[in-house]
């Protein structure tokens, strides 16, 4: 008897563990949608300058999208930004990319080859509109940039675009009352009092390229208040996408002293276009709002990706695999 039961508790015990591991598995198959195989295959997604939040949001996505697709490539492509990214998406060079909903609406109102094929996947986080001067500059506000050489961002790029209107709207001509450059987030802060007075950027909270240059020397942000953003909306188009707000203290603080900064902020959108794999489409939704918490904890912007707000994509419709996803887990 006493060599018996050893033997009937081992084999109770392999059946355990077997058991255990069957019910492991049907777990994980219960855990995929409808016990599905992930999507494959290879997309192209649009982001940004290595500088800024797209390129960062872009990368730090594809190692989630890995994890839960395995057999999906995702190839990066850099870019000067968002009206770069929502052509490239319409004329078929990018399958995926983050743009500002500025940028989308102006596509759009120009009858751009393809707009009619874009689509929202999801609302993401919001882009600050973020005017940057040397700490004893004399420029106080957006008017005092007349005569200065100023960076309106690259050509393409969602900073053009919303410096141009933030200009026009100070009744500063882009071309002829400013001397303008083309530098981004990559080399404008570089050359912020060596050779510009100034320099725009719009861009998710702290902007990697603007937290580098608070840790090596100081600067002011310039104040856009609420009734300058009432000036910008009279212009019509693409404007009414503007609303006001404040950086907070928490985006630089060594810089900020405590004090937050008025200005605008504009919302951020992951497009893709109608003919995109609804099933692909879905699950890579599913893990733009699952890795919210890990992507934030690197890019702080991701933390306020909210399904509950996600399906706001004006001006563009959803994508119908986004939207079968949001119907999912609608409550």
């Amino acid at each position: 008897m006493s060599k018996v039961l050893p033997r009937i508790g081992r084999r109770r015990a392999l059946q355990g563990s077997a058991a255990g591991l069957v019910v492991l598995g049907l777990l994980l198959w219960w855990l995929r949608p409808w016990g599905e195989e992930p999507p494959g295959g290879t997309v192209t997604f649009s982001t940004g300058t290595r500088a800024g939040v797209y390129y960062a949001y872009g990368d730090l996505l594809r190692t989630a999208l890995h994890k839960d697709m395995p057999n999906l490539k995702v190839r990066l492509q850099t870019s000067p930004g968002s009206q770069e990214n929502v052509a490239r998406v319409a004329t078929g060079q990018a399958d995926f990319a983050i743009a500002a909903a500025d940028a989308v609406e102006t596509y759009k109102i120009g009858d751009g080859t393809g707009a009619d094929r874009l689509r929202g996947v999801a609302r993401l986080y919001d882009d600050y509109i973020q005017l940057v001067v040397p700490p004893d500059s004399d420029i106080r506000s957006v008017a005092d940039l007349r005569g200065k050489r100023v960076a309106i961002g690259l050509p393409d790029s969602g900073v053009r675009l919303i410096a141009n209107a933030v200009l026009r709207a100070a009744g500063i001509d882009p071309e002829e009352d400013i001397t303008p450059s083309s530098d981004g987030i990559d080399t404008g802060p570089k050359r912020l009092g060596h050779g510009l007075d100034a320099f725009f950027w719009s861009g998710g909270l702290p902007t990697g390229g603007l937290a580098r240059l608070a840790e090596r020397s100081a600067f002011r942000f310039v104040p856009i208040d609420a009734a300058f953003v009432a000036r910008l909306h009279k212009q019509g188009g693409a404007a009414r996408y503007y609303r006001t707000t404040v950086m907070p203290v928490s985006a630089y603080p060594n810089i900020q002293n405590g004090e937050p900064v008025p200005t605008l902020a504009v919302s951020n959108l992951l497009v893709t276009r109608k003919d995109m794999d609804p099933r692909l489409t879905e699950w890579l939704t599913r893990t733009v709002i699952n890795s919210r918490d890990n992507i934030g904890a690197t890019v702080h912007s991701a933390q306020l990706v909210d399904v509950r707000t996600a399906i706001y994509t004006d001006p563009l419709a959803l994508h119908d695999g986004a939207r079968r996803y949001y119907r999912s887990v609608k409550p």
